[in-house]
């Protein structure tokens, strides 16, 4: 059971950590991070094999509906995905990621929303560049050197998700260690080095909590390791670029009730002092945030 005392343990051992000096960056000339207070990423899933029903939208005009809801509901950007990241969902070529892609965003970005993609093909990520997108959601590692050239170029973020493999879609296992984030580090280090040698200094960092490894199958484990990262999240920052974090579902322990499930993680991400956080249940969330703002 989660207690004030293991609270506590992590802040005496890694006290040196909780307030490290971030790089400042702007995204559409607009957003500021990291902020006073942290922002909130909705989700737009335009692939009918995604799990959350309540985000997938299968037409232009419910997706472009979506998008101005979830703004109207505090989003501060909102990320579109056309490929869901489940291991047996139905993989989608790059022509039609396109072609679901583009005209949503081109329709949201003339409605001033800052837009996100969720890829890991560097076809995928141009072309969504070249059509107004600010922040790369960017779940492989493959062709990370080419999505960073293209997103300096175009003056965009990078959210560089933690991924055990060439893609989210190509994952099979993930170490557990007791301690996760010395792994993360080290993967992080080599990436934040990449990015800034193709003259990428603007992003966050993600430990990709949302992806399906074969051996995160038992549930406990699975939240045992989201929950030690969560609360352990800030210890990233030092390497001196914001945290990102998905938050994930936990069905099998909420239920009927699993759309609480991610505002109940959000409660552990912003412990560990996460500066923007991915949800499927932007009001949800936004509530508990300014909830624990109060104290």
């Amino acid at each position: 059971m989660l207690c004030l005392t293991d609270l506590a343990a992590i802040v005496a051992e890694h006290a040196i950590d909780l307030d490290p000096e971030l790089h400042h960056f702007d995204i559409d000339g607009d957003l500021r991070f990291p902020s006073r207070e942290p922002r909130v990423m909705g989700v737009i899933n335009l692939s009918a094999d995604s799990w959350y029903r309540e985000s997938i939208c299968t037409t232009v005009d419910s997706a472009v509906e979506r998008g101005l809801e979830l703004r109207d509901q505090g989003a501060s950007i909102v990320d579109i995905g056309a490929e869901s990241t489940l291991d047996q969902s139905q993989r989608v070529s790059v022509t039609d990621q396109q072609r679901l892609l583009l005209p949503v965003i081109s329709q949201l970005v003339s409605e001033g929303i800052t837009i996100s993609v969720e890829t890991y093909n560097a076809t995928v990520a141009e072309a969504c560049l070249e059509a107004g997108v600010k922040v790369l959601n960017l779940t492989g590692s493959t062709n990370s050197e080419q999505v960073y050239r293209l997103a300096a170029e175009h003056n965009a973020a990078v959210i560089i998700c933690y991924v055990a493999g060439g893609n989210v879609r190509d994952v099979v296992d993930i170490p557990i260690d007791d301690d996760p984030i010395p792994r993360m580090i080290e993967y992080f280090v080599t990436q934040i080095e990449l990015a800034k040698s193709c003259g990428l200094t603007n992003g966050f960092l993600d430990p990709g909590l949302g992806f399906y490894y074969r051996n995160l199958q038992d549930s406990s484990v699975r939240i045992r390791h989201q929950m030690k990262t969560f609360l352990n999240a800030f210890r990233l920052r030092k390497l001196g670029w914001p945290v990102c974090n998905a938050l994930p579902h936990a069905v099998d322990y909420f239920g009927e009730e699993v759309r609480c499930a991610e505002p109940f993680f959000s409660v552990l991400a912003a412990l560990g002092k996460t500066d923007l956080f991915r949800t499927h249940e932007v009001p949800r969330v936004i509530a508990v945030l300014k909830t624990l703002g109060v104290y």
